[in-house]
């Protein structure tokens, strides 16, 4: 326990140092990014892209699907595909805001290492197929993460260290609890990463209509396999899913780029306004002109 507290101290000194201000910074270091956040009962939506976070200070709640997940100091986040989340900070205040790295995972590099490194002795999933893990972190992983964070004041020596500690964090994870969870996912042929195979291919073309049964077909699965896989790891139906993603985009271009509904609509792939307005009201609980300028006066008022 004095390990960790020394090492996790050490990180919260540097992530202040480093962002004086709340929010999100995605730094110097490939892949690597910063959270300073106080409570807040908004909640704000984003997509989760695959990676490993662990959790300095403060707790946080996460809606991912279907799935509810709260994740504080002393726990490590890792998400597997690409997801659709709704999240709010519950523990952060200005003497102790809400802290936390995440490390984007390279997928090339990780199915490559998870090919080299056998399984641990001992080790086992945790029966839950589900895109996204909370665990407490090793110590081993968050002094990793201290070294990969230091270079933000050496910078000259990250373009030869970051890739070489980034590795060690892939290993080290492999090896650790949440490692036939990572595993799943970046094991060639798996269903699980034909899965984020197919989720990916949706978060790129989330404005096209949904064809589930093309969609199986690029992936190499039946129908019907892909379509209780998919649920069981997102939670989320493929046309949930992909609803999902073209919302969350519409509320982000409206909130970030003040563009109005009509035409967020359009932009994510809405023929009907009408259409657009009822699924967007059925998610959100509110018309999206209501919802913007709620969230709106919520963000102004922190």
């Amino acid at each position: 326990m004095g390990e960790w507290k020394r090492i996790n101290d050490r990180l919260m000194d540097l992530v202040l140092r480093h962002m004086p201000e709340n929010g999100l910074k995605q730094t110097e270091v490939p892949g690597l990014s910063m959270s300073r956040r106080l409570a807040h009962e908004v909640l704000e939506n984003s997509l989760y892209h695959p990676c490993i976070g662990v959790m300095l200070q403060g707790r946080k709640k996460s809606v991912i699907g279907t799935e509810e997940y709260v994740y504080g100091e002393g726990q490590c986040l890792v998400v597997g595909v690409d997801v659709p989340s709704s999240f709010y900070v519950m523990d952060g205040t200005e003497e102790a805001p809400f802290l936390c790295l995440s490390l984007e995972v390279d997928k090339f590099m990780l199915t490559r290492l998870a090919a080299e490194v056998p399984p641990s002795v001992g080790t086992s999933s945790d029966g839950t197929l589900r895109g996204v893990s909370v665990a407490d972190v090793d110590v081993s992983v968050l002094d990793a993460f201290l070294r990969l964070a230091e270079l933000l004041d050496r910078p000259e020596q990250i373009p030869v260290l970051a890739p070489m500690i980034t590795r060690e964090i892939y290993y080290r994870m492999l090896i650790g609890p949440q490692g036939e969870f990572l595993r799943r996912f970046h094991t060639l042929g798996s269903q699980s990463m034909q899965i984020a195979q197919a989720v990916t291919w949706l978060r790129d073309n989330y404005r096209s209509p949904l064809q589930v049964e093309e969609l199986a077909r690029r992936v190499n699965m039946a129908t019907s396999t892909f379509h209780r896989h998919f649920k069981e790891v997102t939670s989320l139906s493929p046309l949930q899913f992909h609803k999902r993603l073209r919302l969350f985009e519409a509320q982000r271009l409206m909130l970030a780029e003040r563009v109005d509904a009509a035409s967020a609509g359009l932009a994510v792939g809405y023929e009907s306004p009408t259409q657009f307005n009822r699924e967007y009201k059925r998610l959100f609980g509110e018309p999206p002109h209501r919802n913007i300028t709620r969230l709106k006066n919520a963000s102004s008022g922190r």
